[in-house]
């Protein structure tokens, strides 16, 4: 574990002292000290307070060299930002195929949504979930349907399936697309994207329906983003006819009484 070594330059980047460190943190200079030195290692909670103090998410204390890290590196830690938002590494994605080698759709029925944070890439997970091809979509792309839940997204309703593409590079999402955003804290959600990266390192998320509260989500809060491509819905959507079709519709329901009414006098 590079720990203390860590420790140590992140210290020194803020020009303090392991007094004012162990201050800050509510920790004895003696133990902090310790874990620079790497006499003690640290626990988990207090690997999260290091994280937070020093803007480094906990992988990259523990398991990276930060005496390599360049300028753009140090960049994206004094932005607060850990996530790769420009896909520059390959992300981690598990996808089921089928005899011919081919990428099958994965279905995330709603009883196994609540889980998908966790296990988005566990092949256990994933091979027990229902599978089926489109065969209208590109197969150069990668593509996973998620449930829908509530009435946020109008005029998606409760029960549908979305179907979405696999975003790699997050950087490319422009304002205005409807996207499923997997989080860490909220698993999946299903909103309209404004992408902020550039100013705010996240992500706002807006709701087809005014009733909900545009809300902002950090890059390092996210896990995956899905573009929206289509949906799987058990309802029609509401069809509403302008002045002319309502006007040729009521013509036609009053000929059909007034034929209903010769036809009961006859």
């Amino acid at each position: 574990m590079e720990i203390g070594k860590n420790l140590k330059l992140l210290r020194n980047r803020l020009k303090k002292s392991q007094e004012e460190v162990a201050t800050d943190l509510k920790l004895t200079r003696s133990s902090y000290s310790g874990y620079e030195n790497n006499v003690a290692q640290p626990n988990l909670e207090s690997l999260i307070l290091f994280s937070d103090y020093y803007k480094m998410s906990i992988d990259d204390l523990v398991k990276k060299d930060l005496s390599n890290f360049n300028d753009n590196d140090w960049k994206k830690v004094d932005q607060g930002l850990h996530t790769d938002v420009k896909g520059q590494k390959l992300r981690v994605l598990t996808s089921m195929v089928d005899s011919n080698n081919e990428d099958l759709i994965e279905l995330i029925p709603l009883k196994a949504s609540a889980g998908y944070a966790a296990g988005y890439a566990d092949p256990d997970y994933l091979k027990v979930l229902p599978t089926f091809h489109l065969p209208f979509l590109s197969k150069d792309r990668k593509y996973r349907s998620f449930p829908i839940t509530g009435d946020s997204m109008p005029p998606v309703v409760e029960g549908s399936y979305v179907v979405a593409e696999f975003v790699q590079n997050w950087m490319s999402i422009r304002n205005g697309t409807p996207c499923i955003v997997v989080t860490k804290d909220d698993g999946i959600v299903f909103k309209v994207v404004h992408n902020l990266l550039s100013s705010e390192q996240g992500f706002q998320l807006c709701s087809t329906n005014s009733f909900y509260q545009p809300f902002t989500v950090h890059a390092n809060n996210i896990l995956e983003i899905w573009k929206f491509v289509n949906y799987i819905s058990p309802e029609l959507p509401d069809v509403r006819l302008d002045d002319n079709d309502l006007s040729k519709s009521l013509k036609s329901l009053q000929k059909e009484v007034h034929e209903l009414k010769s036809m009961v006098k006859n």
